[in-house]
């Protein structure tokens, strides 16, 4: 089996994530995997683990951009792919008209990922226009369900995480301890609130600051931890949020990271892990990583955050906005650790890996497409939740 999958970059991010986690997985099954974008930090891991690359403008958001159908129609032929996978708009896109144009008889299938709550438009509906869409959440398939009118099945498959890598009761070695004092002397003895995800309107750093400034009346060794990276585009943003820090006088109570690679160490020595988008997230994945390794979570309830709660600590939901129940939830935590549920089945990265290749196995079962493959390309009796289209 010949997998291609179509995504603007390579730099980070879910879509990012699930692209170089389904290519490692496809190789290491003995397919060939293969992935089209424009390049980044994570074109060599790819590479390592296996898979091809192919390095396209494909990120452009111009309608020059759709000059690239023709060569990926050449591509398709050529490479002989079984199976097209789209996970973002402008690359499906490209990767659908290419794909109307060939033999329905010899084309490959075309799947997609709907990553994220996409504007509802025409612009957005090419994700629907494929034969069988994948949902991250139940959310995500709701929301297809409600604005688009899809003919194709929809399957959620939630994001997945390893548990060897995110196990119960995880700690940060010494070694990183050390390290993390060395660069950040002011956080010892402190309790960390830690909020991730990038500088963006969208992740609540404003309800954030006023949480810090709460609990600091009544604990006052909190200490507010901001990790993520900042775009030039965010920067005017950026500056309001210290303007903010300035007029609460919380300058020596709030530090600001930047992008890190040890997320998950830096979880495991906080007390809490918030999640404060006003707008729902498609999924959550860092709230998953910090309750599978037993790091309270307080985050507002909806979206596929909302999902992941309800499975593992349903008392850590808060409406969205509520500042007041933030601080009330926050501050309980903080002086009674609650019992997190141990990380369901459906939210394993092999879960997740499994369904993937078993919609692809599907597709390729009900066409006439290289029969001899489909013992390995299908693994049946591996459950995956479907929702209605």
């Amino acid at each position: 089996m010949t997998v291609l999958q179509l995504l603007p970059a390579l730099d980070s991010g879910g879509v990012e994530r699930g692209t170089i986690e389904v290519a490692r997985h496809l190789a290491g099954l003995g397919y060939r995997s293969m992935v089209i974008s424009a390049g980044g930090r994570l074109v060599d891991i790819l590479i390592a683990q296996g898979s091809e690359h192919y390095c396209w403008p494909i990120d452009a958001k111009s309608l020059r951009t759709l000059r690239l159908v023709p060569r990926l129609r050449r591509f398709l032929v050529e490479k002989e792919v079984d199976i097209v996978h789209l996970r973002s708009r402008l690359p499906a896109w490209v990767g659908y008209l290419a794909w109307r144009g060939m033999d329905p008889a010899t084309r490959p299938h075309l799947v997609s990922t709907f990553h994220g709550f996409y504007g509802v438009g025409r612009y957005s509906a090419i994700m629907t226009r494929v034969e069988h869409v994948i949902a991250v959440s139940d959310a995500i398939a709701e929301h297809v369900a409600r604005h688009y009118h899809c003919d194709a099945p929809v399957t959620t498959i939630p994001r997945g995480i390893d548990p060897v890598l995110h196990p119960p009761g995880y700690r940060a070695d010494d070694a990183w301890r050390r390290s993390w004092a060395e660069q950040y002397p002011q956080l010892q003895g402190k309790r960390l609130l830690t909020l991730p995800g990038r500088i963006s309107r969208l992740k609540g750093h404003h309800d954030f600051i006023d949480l810090v400034a709460r609990l600091k009346e009544s604990v006052p060794d909190i200490h507010g931890l901001i990790v993520g990276g900042q775009e030039e585009r965010h920067r005017a943003y950026l500056s309001e949020l210290h303007e903010a820090i300035v007029q609460r006088g919380l300058q020596g109570d709030l530090t600001f990271t930047g992008h890190r690679g040890d997320l998950r160490e830096i979880m495991s020595i906080s007390s809490l892990v918030v999640s404060l988008s006003r707008k729902p997230e498609s999924f959550g994945r860092t709230v998953l990583e910090a309750l599978a390794i037993g790091v309270p979570v307080v985050a507002y309830d909806h979206g596929g955050v909302g999902e992941i709660l309800a499975a593992m600590l349903p008392s850590a939901g808060v409406h969205v906005g509520d500042r007041a129940g933030l601080h009330d939830c926050c501050l309980r935590f903080l002086r009674q650790r609650p019992v997190i549920t141990e990380l369901p089945t459906r939210f394993t990265l092999e879960a997740m890996l499994s369904a993937t290749v078993s919609v692809y196995g599907e597709l390729l079962a009900g066409s006439r497409r290289r029969p001899s493959m489909l013992a390995n390309a299908a693994q049946p009796g591996r459950p995956h939740q479907r929702s209605p289209a």
